[in-house]
């Protein structure tokens, strides 16, 4: 699914797409019930901690249920009130003027952290970078705009360079008082250990391919497309929303289908094909098609990883190892602005190469 297109004046969002409610808009929030009360009695109980990483998939919908919660503490500042006494749930009413200030991004005491734009360049910036974070310090060290609690929103964490890291840590071992850490974590376990040792974890459980079909139905994606191509879209969307609206958008079924039939044969691989797949997916200004080759190909590579467990140890291993590397290679790329072909083409050479070491 394209990014939506924006006023020239103004920067794009690095998670919009056609279609959806930017998280911060977004007052509608699809499973994760038992998260969404652990945050709520954590709140109500008066000892709430100060950072909570929130993980999970991504698209599954955590930067949604962050800003959720941020809008709740800041629309219910007291924890003992009769409001969230009585509350079911994080909900809070669109026209409430809390949440329509943080939908328009404005609210004096929520700090969005999360790639830049590079407006020289035109693209986002590949990493978080440290000056971002330091942001916190000016924004902790004021008084909250309304009276209440100050919240940042570190979105994702996982971008975040090593400088960026150690500036977080920094902040979240002297916590302000009424300060609340809300860093969305695609991969938690790669964050340093001691900014996950000073927060509480949240897990988030990907969310079911019905709940995924419902979703698309509920925002008008569905109804553009065959049920059966939203249910498969659903099915291999591992649990995000994002993917298989991106999925439907980009005809991604049909391309994960078309790499997985250039890569059923390995260590044989129509080179044609590998070249034709190569120029598919580098096309200029299709980031979102590019993310999702490099996401099927590391796809492929898991699968036969578990298809080894159990009669190829050895080979399993390969497997997996390929994966890591793949995602890093991919990281590599982005940051130093490498050819794109070319590390598709080094791609399919590893699967062939880890193929033939595999047999």
């Amino acid at each position: 699914m394209a990014r939506a297109s924006v006023p020239l004046e103004s920067a794009p969002e690095v998670d919009q797409l056609d279609g959806f409610a930017l998280p911060r808009e977004q007052t509608r929030l699809v499973g994760h019930a038992s998260a969404q009360a652990a945050l709520l009695d954590a709140y109500r109980s008066r000892r709430i901690h100060h950072a909570w990483i929130l993980g999970g998939p991504k698209g599954s919908g955590k930067a949604t249920l962050a800003f959720r919660f941020a809008r709740f503490v800041l629309a219910n500042p007291d924890p003992g009130s009769p409001g969230v006494a009585a509350a079911h749930d994080l909900a809070v009413d669109a026209a409430h003027p809390t949440a329509r200030r943080i939908a328009v991004g404005a609210h004096a005491d929520l700090l969005h952290l999360r790639r830049p734009w590079d407006d020289k360049a035109k693209r986002f910036k590949t990493e978080l970078p440290v000056d971002e974070i330091r942001r916190t310090v000016g924004f902790f060290g004021s008084t909250a705009g309304e009276g209440g609690w100050r919240i940042a929103i570190v979105d994702p964490a996982d971008d975040m360079n090593g400088n960026a890291a150690n500036a977080l840590l920094k902040i979240l071992e002297e916590p302000p008082a009424r300060s609340l850490f809300l860093i969305v974590a695609h991969q938690p376990g790669r964050l340093l250990p001691t900014i996950r040792s000073r927060c509480r974890t949240l897990s988030l459980d990907p969310l079911d391919p019905d709940d995924i079909s419902r979703a698309l139905a509920d925002f008008g994606v569905a109804a553009q497309h065959p049920p059966g191509a939203v249910a498969a879209a659903a099915a291999l969307s591992e649990g995000s929303i994002r993917r298989a609206a991106l999925m439907l958008e980009l005809n991604g079924v049909a391309l994960y289908e078309q790499i997985r039939a250039l890569t059923r044969e390995l260590p044989r691989l129509d080179l044609r094909a590998g070249h034709a797949l190569a120029d598919q997916l580098t096309q200029r200004g299709q980031e979102d098609l590019w993310e999702l080759g490099l996401e099927f190909l590391i796809r492929v590579t898991t699968e036969r990883a578990h298809d080894a467990v159990g009669r190829n140890l050895a080979g399993a291993a390969r497997w997996a190892e390929l994966s890591a590397e793949i995602e890093a290679r991919a990281a590599t790329a982005d940051a130093l602005n490498l050819d794109r072909k070319a590390l598709v083409l080094s791609i399919l050479r590893a699967l062939v190469d880890t193929a033939r070491n595999s047999l």
